[in-house]
């Protein structure tokens, strides 16, 4: 038997719980009318088969690639180096965002730059580069770098920005230090819009790692995207887009559950 404070637990429970299985099959006809679309079309030649190989021949080619490990070895390659591209724009990111918001001065000296510097995409300044730095390793981490410091950055100075007037002025009327008011209070008000600009940073570094990949690289996902298109094998470009699409989704997916283990302290509207 459930106790009285039990069933009332369940009950608040239960709208969320409809909600969330109602989101999760509402999430699933599109992707699978596009694969019943894919099968048809290779099924019945609608697209000849060395344009749109079978789902049965992708599938086949991703467990061949599996089972060879050379999945693995660029999956890592790839792995390796977006986590140091990201890891260099999310430490410069949080400083330059953290500086504009808590700055004025600094700010009108340096967000008219930023921006005009966050509007050229990173294909911009691949030739540049390519000139500077050759095409090694030092390249794709500049570009993913890049990449991810600017929502970081932008969304740092946002959150810092915007937190409430009125919470300064508590802040002020307790006698806060700067320290304490910048780790008690503005940090914790901007921590949301800070988290996001965290995700879209990573978003952002996983789609350059792989542009970067595509135009000057000899390892990683997108060099196998690049090299199954150039011996005509499209089942292996098709299981590299797939894998490439499904460590993205997993990479959101890891930080929205981070989010709310970080952020769980929050009270709505705060």
């Amino acid at each position: 038997m459930l106790t009285a404070r039990e069933a009332r637990g369940l009950r608040r429970l239960l709208p969320a719980a409809r909600r969330y299985a109602a989101g999760w099959l509402l999430a699933w006809p599109v992707p699978l009318a596009l694969l019943a679309f894919w099968y048809l079309a290779a099924r019945y030649e609608w697209i000849p088969p060395q344009v749109l190989p079978t789902p049965e021949s992708v599938a086949h080619t991703l467990a061949d690639l599996y089972d060879s490990g050379e999945l693995q070895a660029n999956l890592a390659v790839s792995a390796l180096r977006v986590a140091g591209g990201f890891a260099v724009g999310l430490i410069g990111g949080l400083a330059l965002g953290a500086a504009m918001g808590l700055s004025p001065r600094l700010r009108d000296y340096v967000y008219p730059t930023f921006k005009a510097f966050s509007q050229v995409p990173v294909l911009g300044w691949l030739p540049l580069l390519m000139l500077l730095v050759g095409i090694d390793e030092a390249l794709k981490i500049i570009l993913i770098a890049k990449a991810a410091l600017v929502p970081i950055a932008m969304n740092t100075y946002k959150g810092i920005e915007s937190v409430p007037t009125r919470y300064i002025e508590v802040a002020r009327v307790l006698r806060f230090t700067r320290w304490q008011l910048l780790w008690r209070v503005v940090f914790p008000a901007a921590a949301a819009p800070i988290w996001n600009g965290i995700r879209y940073g990573l978003t952002h570094a996983w789609l350059a790692l792989v542009v970067v990949e595509l135009l000057a690289s000899s390892e990683g996902l997108g060099y196998m995207i690049v090299y199954g298109r150039q011996l005509f094998q499209l089942d292996m470009v098709i299981a590299a887009v797939v894998v490439v699409g499904a460590v993205g989704y997993a990479l959101d997916k890891v930080l929205a559950l981070a989010e709310r283990a970080v952020l769980r302290w929050r009270k709505p509207g705060f």
